[in-house]
Order: structure tokens, then sequence, then C-alpha cells
């Protein structure tokens, strides 16, 4: 086995941009907007396809049947299903109020794993805010005479954004961005339940988006406010010769950003991890070649895969 790099699945949406263009050196068909670049998928929506090496041409879900032993340790806990999903997001206009349902609701319900996410964010301009959980006091009962009167104001916590800042959005948490725009790194179990309460009146191609609104009062926590952690409440600690910030430890990933410059050696471990390249550029290497490294790339790395990286890279790293 050996990194893997993948095909992108660009998903259009109402409230996307362009960044794409730039960030991912791809070409964007033209008066499109694009919101979301799933970069590691297992999922029927947007399954990744291998790029390079003795894989190119062969989707991540038939790899995970075929070679389960890629997942490593963790594999008995998810039988031969890939956990994660890797996103960009390219947010230039409001997101629709949403939430996303937990494991045994998700699982019940819409046949697939629950939705925690996280957020480590690449740009916001200075007005950006998000919409963050629910004002303190919203119970129930209040949430729905609200929503049900599409009576808004004074129901939802909100938040300013900042250029890295990191924000954990476990499932119940009712968010959106506000406003501004963002361009964000997500890293999430591999699931596409979103449940939407409000999409500002919004048009896609002339028609109001469905909403979700008996859903999501199934699966909102009510007194769950997360919010963001700006990088001067981080702190960094020396891992091989790379400045390592631990950023989650949620029960179903865990996510780290690196950063160095020269030469850095990963031993082989016993469960696959991903690399997003956030900024920089150099190679990765490992038993079966080298390839060249840029911003903008997602390396599945699977377990028992030795890998040595030389530049001047950061990099989120995620793993379960």
């Amino acid at each position: 086995m050996y990194p893997l790099l993948f095909s992108k699945v660009l998903k259009e949406k109402v409230w996307g941009g362009r960044e794409f263009e730039e960030f991912l050196n791809l070409r964007l068909k033209p008066g499109v907007t694009y919101g979301e670049s799933w970069e590691v998928s297992a999922h029927p929506s947007g399954p990744s396809m291998v790029t390079q090496g003795p894989w190119q041409g062969r989707s991540l879900p038939e790899l995970v049947l075929d070679r389960p032993d890629l997942l490593g340790a963790v594999e008995p806990r998810y039988q031969k299903k890939f956990p994660l999903l890797i996103k960009y997001l390219d947010i230039h206009d409001r997101l629709s109020v949403q939430v996303h349902p937990e494991d045994s609701y998700a699982l019940a319900h819409e046949g697939e794993w629950g939705k925690s996410e996280c957020w480590y964010v690449l740009k916001a301009s200075p007005d950006a805010r998000l919409i963050l959980g629910l004002a303190p006091g919203i119970d129930r009962e209040t949430f729905r005479k609200k929503s049900q009167t599409r009576s808004w104001e004074g129901l939802f916590q909100e938040v300013s954004v900042h250029e890295g800042d990191f924000i954990p959005i476990p499932p119940g948490t009712v968010h959106a961005s506000l406003q501004g725009s963002l361009f964000i790194c997500e890293v999430q179990q591999n699931s596409d339940t979103t449940y939407r309460i409000y999409d500002f009146d919004r048009l896609d191609n002339g028609v109001l988006r469905p909403l979700h609104l008996e859903q999501a009062l199934e699966v909102i926590q009510f007194d769950q406010q997360p919010r963001p952690i700006p990088r001067h409440e981080r702190r960094a600690t020396n891992v091989r010769g790379a400045a390592w910030e631990t950023l989650a430890e949620d029960p179903h990933y865990r996510v780290a950003h690196l950063a160095f410059d020269g030469e850095w050696e990963d031993p082989a471990l016993d469960v696959f991890h991903i690399h997003s390249v956030l900024a920089g550029k150099g190679t990765v290497q490992s038993s079966l070649g080298e390839w060249p490294v840029n911003a903008g790339q997602t390396w599945l790395i699977p377990a028992q895969v030795h890998t040595v990286w030389t530049g001047n890279l950061k990099m989120l790293r995620s793993w379960v």
C-alpha cells in the first residue's frame, strides 16, 4: 500500500463561490458557484477515485471492501466502511440554519451514520459571523413555537469567526453562516444527513429548498453551545520536529494541525490517517515511490505505511 491521492468531487451550492479555482487549482464551469469539494469520500453521493499509483481509477469504497486492512486496527469497528469524509467549504452567502443527527437517530431514520463535524477556518472576511448553538434559555417548546411562526430573532447564539479558528460542531448543534465569507477545511463522519431549519427564503432554481423542522426538533441538543477555539488559545508541541497542535479528540475522529520546514518522518501506524495540505509544497515518499505535494491536496495514508515528507508544509491530520 502507498499514500493515496483522489479526484475531487465538487458540489454546486447556492451559497458557494469560486475559491476552488485558485486554492485547488481547478477550472470551474463559468457562472457556477461551488460550495463543497469532497476530498476523501466513500459516501454514495460522491465517492473518491484514486488518481495515482497501482490503484489509479479505483474508488475508495471499492478499495475498503477489497483491502479492509487499509483501515488498520479500527476495521472491526467499521466493518469495511470508511468512517470519515473530508471536505473544503467555500461559503460566500448565508449557509442555511441546520442541524445534524447523532448516530442512533440517523441509523434508525436515514440508514447512515450521524454527523459530528469540525471546521478549520483558512480564510474569513472581517465581518464573518456564525450561528453556533441556541441562545441561553431556549428550550424545545420555545423553539417549536418560534420556528413555526418564523420568529427567529433571539433564538440563536451568534459568534464572530477569524482565520485560524477551530470550530467543533457536535451532532445536535444548530449552526449556520450568518454574515461574511469563509473558506474552511471540514472533517466529519461519513454522512450526508442535514436537517434544514431555515433557509432565509432563498430560491434554488426558482424553488424554495425543503425544510425539516420536525426532524430537527427530534435531534437538537438545546443546551449545546460550542465556541470557536482561536489560535492564541492553542499550544503546539514538538512531534518529531513538527509543531503539532491537537485540535479535536472527538469519539468519531481526532484532528491535529502540524507544520514543519525540512524533512518530517511519519512512522507506520496501526490505523489510517489523512493529511489535508493547507499551505506549502514539497514531496511525500513511501517504499513504493515519491510524489509531489502541494496546497489543496488531501492524502490518505493507509495503515502500516511509513512516509517521509519534505518541504515547508502546514497540514491538518485526521484519524480515528
